[in-house]
């Protein structure tokens, strides 16, 4: 399981209406054309913001504009469409103060975006007050109660959700609430519906891209590879899907061919997640100089604008937890824990606090990230080194097995060592 609420919000309705057809299509370039070629129509989203100049009374126009920053902020993974976003959906508000569920939501899908999980909330419980037919409003209530840790109740909006609008967002949304309590039919059975109810490229890639990830999460690489090789084929170099590649590559012993993806995936997306997997992946093949490199660019990442303390990815909190710098995991894993307090922030800050040498407090809240039953391989390999420090033999076999039962290829830097340890220990629980 990845390491985080890691579904990307899937903003629907009126911005993904807007998104449509914002592609550019270049011709072919002629010394002297015979005739001039025709200009290139406007994108939704310029056609949009002309609209708003001439009408900009245009409340719902507003609002559809900041719901499609938000999404771009989203896709391009630039947090500069997010000002823009919050503008045009306070102008929303501005001309129509009261019953505007449509702004509401954006401003939660904002928040939400901007991992201030506690407003995305509130924002939610506004829009649901106003409109409680709106389908976007339950899913931005779904991912907030999700990352604040509060399960049952986001169980219940995502009903709501999947009652009014049974879509790829409700499906994927209620297909990640069934993975977290450890349901991988169930799990798989609604990322494939899904797939079917799938719209657009971006919906059919998201959903192919989850349901690899989930087969190789079970341990099943060959599902996985296929998985990541029907998106590749639709998407040739997308970096979700060239990173789960790597994972299968890594699993079957292929260390080069993971690297090679990764290293087309960090060339073009230099996030933690992805940068930590090819230094993980050059530690195997035994290149730590190289693996250093690469984990002083994570550094250098870390330190960009938008890692503030509510932003901290529990990627980076491991990171600095398996690297040695132990007291930085622990104020990072605090800080995110008072943000969102869900199942993997107590797993991430579990391993953070057994670097520092607290194992007892790393024991509880290992318990904590795993008490719904979760069939995440690191995480019971995490607990089962806390065991171990604790002098817990039996839990630690019992840990073990159960990790490299889900996923024996789960890490390319840990699962070795898992075996290794196994056999120490007397061999499986």
């Amino acid at each position: 399981m990845r390491r985080r609420w890691t579904r990307p919000l899937l903003v629907t309705g009126l911005a993904g209406a807007v998104l449509l057809g914002a592609g550019v299509a270049l011709t072919p370039w002629h010394t002297a054309p015979a005739t001039p070629p025709a200009p290139a129509p406007a994108s939704p989203l310029a056609r949009l913001q002309a609209h708003l100049a001439a009408v900009p009374g245009d409340w719902q126009g507003w609002a559809a504009l900041g719901l499609a920053h938000v999404q771009l902020g989203r896709i391009t993974f630039d947090p500069a469409h997010y000002p823009a976003a919050e503008t045009a959906l306070r102008r929303s508000r501005e001309v129509r103060p009261d019953g505007n569920a449509a702004a509401m939501t954006g401003l939660g899908a904002l928040a939400a975006a901007r991992h201030d999980f506690r407003a995305a909330l509130r924002y939610a419980r506004s829009a649901v007050a106003v409109d409680a037919y709106s389908a976007d409003a339950y899913g931005v209530l779904t991912d907030a109660y999700v990352e604040l840790g509060r399960y049952d109740d986001a169980t219940a909006a995502v009903q709501r959700m999947l009652d009014l609008r049974p879509d790829t967002a409700s499906f994927a949304r209620a297909s990640y609430l069934f993975e977290l309590r450890g349901d991988q039919d169930r799990a798989v059975e609604l990322m494939t519906r899904a797939r079917e109810s799938a719209g657009t490229p971006d919906e059919v890639t998201f959903t192919l891209t989850h349901l690899g990830e989930l087969a190789f999460a079970a341990g099943d690489p060959d599902t996985a590879a296929a998985r990541f090789a029907e998106g590749l084929a639709r998407e040739p170099g997308q970096p979700a899907l060239l990173a789960g590649r790597a994972k299968v590559a890594a699993a079957r012993g292929d260390l080069a061919a993971a690297e090679r993806d990764l290293r087309a995936v960090t060339d073009r997306l230099p996030m933690v997640e992805y940068l930590t997997a090819l230094s993980d992946v050059q530690t195997a093949a035994g290149r730590t100089t190289d693996a250093a490199r690469t984990d002083d660019l994570v550094r250098f990442t870390a330190r960009l604008p938008g890692t503030g303390p509510a932003a901290t990815d529990v990627d980076l909190i491991l990171f600095d937890a398996d690297r040695g710098d132990a007291r930085t995991a622990v104020a990072k894993g605090r800080a995110l824990l008072a943000a969102r307090p869900g199942v993997t922030v107590h797993g991430a800050y579990a391993w953070a606090l057994h670097a520092a040498g607290d194992d007892r407090a790393a024991l509880d809240h290992a318990n904590r990230g795993l008490r719904l039953g979760t069939r995440d391989a690191r995480a019971h390999y995490h607990r089962a080194i806390i065991r171990l420090a604790l002098h817990d033999r039996a839990g630690a076999r019992a840990d073990l097995t159960r990790a490299l039962d889900l996923n024996p290829w789960f890490s390319p830097r840990y699962a070795p060592a898992a075996r290794a340890l196994l056999t120490d220990l007397g061999g499986p629980a």
